[in-house]
């Protein structure tokens, strides 16, 4: 989708053109009649596959798309430019992950960003002042004075807050990387399963030492809402709306939300190369990650193929899983089978009803998965120059290029407005947006001079009011309301655009098979999170249909370009293969 206009016509001149080419992943090793294992999708999928190959379980994954990775692709959408088309950030990648699967030897380069984020106030400049803004980076000191123009209180709290916080998620960190408790075993199994089962409590147990006494508070953060966490250390509203932001990302949910303090934990306990809590750029956009993962996987034999949809899972007579038949008709056996796929595509689509009991298809169908996310990926032709931080001669990139850029979150009022727009049904008025430059550090995804722009705005309802419907009136409309909005803060935006992809939540559920055009598979709140993710009794990776088990963002421990669902899967199908 282009953008219309003077701005089009002369970025066209001033970026060079290489030819246009779609990136296409080719398919890695030869179809085979039977596998141990088969993955249904990536990107989650690939972790499981390069785990369970190292394993020694001949596995392959079929990925319906011609790019492998999930959400977690590059695409030259725009000729010459190179989108992080849906997820454009890295973080969460357990750091296990990173090491056992050697991925910087697969070719894994990270950008780290510091600072990490910029809030410019949309305010009047007055006596020669340019409007305000915060800055946050790794740098506590600066941060202070950073903080200080808007409270001396609040400059003096944040190292505080910064610490609670970092403590809880130390507390939470060992949980992500195994099984929850598997409550079906502790009921119904054999002693033996019973006992295994106690032994998945030693995360839970550990947690509960770290937080010690203050137990009750960190508690508080899990189930409150995060505006009275906030209200309870800060009285700055750019300080608490840029921190709220994390808490709602991606979340149908306002900071006035019950349970939206466990969504900013999710985001705040990530790190890149041991350094906790930073966020950066993959070279060469998030493809660069997924075909890193994949390489480990092929390397070790796994066999990965692109447009290569699975049409159902294959049940024997005896009522377990014998494999799969592919949409050309292909049938491929397996021992067993793990979907990267939702939930709700799994269960509901991929296997047969009959298989699987009437009160677990009810609960799947059921699991809350609300989006309120669209996506604008941009071509521009020049940097963005904000108000608040205006651009160096030359348009090189400055410090807060590099960051995550909060726009519309000077108070979070703002955003429990946007919010409610969306529960009625509208497009936000005056939308979240995040605004990244990925570019910024990395030059390779773009024409010299150019620069690729990541928006990721809410809230946008997956249903509009009305009986509107998503379509390409809808899209631009929206699309143009975000621009304004970018262009109060960042004069000339609009002109320097090149090309736009817009993806609403039925275009992110359509194109990236993202149920609701949720970015985490399903709702990260508390009644779908650890011993009920997906639903109660089936949180082990494992369901009722022997042999099918999940391995994608809506098993624990949810989404976030974090892999473990993956590998948690992998080594619990390991075990039950061992005991086959």
């Amino acid at each position: 989708m282009a953008a219309s206009g003077r701005g089009l016509s002369r970025a066209v001149e001033a970026c060079p053109r290489p030819a246009w080419r779609q990136a296409h992943w080719e398919a890695r090793g030869n179809l085979k009649p039977e596998y141990d294992a088969v993955v249904i999708g990536a990107h989650n999928g690939l972790v499981a596959a390069a785990y369970l190959q190292r394993l020694g379980v001949s596995t392959a994954v079929f990925e319906r798309r011609h790019v492998i990775g999930g959400a977690a692709v590059t695409e030259e959408i725009v000729p010459g430019f190179k989108f992080s088309r849906a997820s454009y950030l890295l973080s969460l990648l357990r750091p296990q992950i990173y090491t056992d699967l050697e991925l910087k030897k697969h070719g894994l380069r990270l950008h780290l960003r510091n600072p990490y984020s910029f809030s410019p106030m949309l305010e009047e400049a007055t006596g020669g002042k340019v409007p305000r803004s915060l800055l946050l980076g790794t740098d506590m000191v600066e941060n202070q004075k950073q903080i200080a123009q808007f409270s001396q209180k609040d400059a003096q709290a944040f190292p505080r807050y910064e610490e609670f916080m970092n403590r809880l998620a130390l507390a939470i960190d060992p949980l992500l990387d195994a099984a929850p408790v598997d409550l079906a075993a502790f009921q119904r199994g054999s002693l033996l399963q019973r006992v295994r089962s106690l032994s998945t409590l030693k995360p839970l147990l550990q947690a509960g030492r770290t937080l010690g006494a203050q137990l009750p508070r960190y508690y508080e953060v899990l189930t409150a809402p995060i505006a009275k966490v906030l209200d309870q250390w800060f009285e700055s509203e750019p300080l608490k709306a840029t921190l709220a932001t994390d808490a709602v990302i991606g979340a149908m949910a306002s900071p006035r939300t019950q349970g939206s303090g466990y969504v900013l934990l999710h985001h705040v306990m990530g790190g890149l190369e041991g350094m906790r809590g930073a966020w950066g750029y993959v070279q060469g956009g998030m493809g660069a990650l997924s075909e890193a993962i994949a390489s480990s996987a092929t390397t070790h034999g796994a066999s990965i193929f692109t447009e290569k949809a699975v049409a159902k899972v294959q049940v024997s007579s005896a009522g377990r899983v014998r494999g799969v038949v592919l949409r050309d008709g292909t049938e491929v056996r397996s021992k067993v089978v793990l979907s990267n796929a939702s939930p709700q595509v799994t269960f509901l689509k991929l296997v047969l009803q009959e298989w699987l009991p009437e009160e677990f298809v009810e609960r799947i169908s059921q699991l809350d998965t609300q989006s309120p996310v669209t996506k604008i990926n941009v071509a521009v032709d020049r940097l963005p120059d904000f108000l608040a931080a205006p651009n160096a001669p030359g348009g090189q990139p400055l410090p807060h290029h590099q960051c995550s850029v909060h726009l519309n979150c000077e108070d979070t009022f703002l955003l429990h407005q946007a919010f409610e727009d969306a529960m009625d049904g509208l497009p936000s008025r005056r939308p979240m947006i995040e605004l990244c430059i990925p570019s910024a550090l990395d030059p390779t995804l773009a024409p010299p001079g150019c620069h690729v722009v990541s928006l990721f705005t809410q809230y946008t309802p997956y249903a509009l009011a009305a009986g509107k419907v998503w379509d390409e009136q809808e899209r631009n409309a929206y699309a143009d309301k975000v621009f304004d909005w970018i262009e109060a803060y960042a004069p000339g935006f609009k002109a320097s655009v090149v090309g736009r992809d817009i993806l609403t939540p039925p275009d992110l559920e359509r194109i990236f098979g993202l149920p609701g055009g949720n970015i985490f598979h399903g709702a990260m709140s508390l009644d779908q999170l650890y011993f009920a993710r997906p639903v109660p009794l089936h949180s082990s990776y494992r369901c009722p249909l022997r042999g099918l088990y999940l391995c994608g963002s809506g098993a624990h421990p949810g989404g976030g370009v974090m892999g473990a669902a993956g590998r948690n899967a992998a080594y619990v199908v390991f075990r039950d293969l061992k005991s086959m």
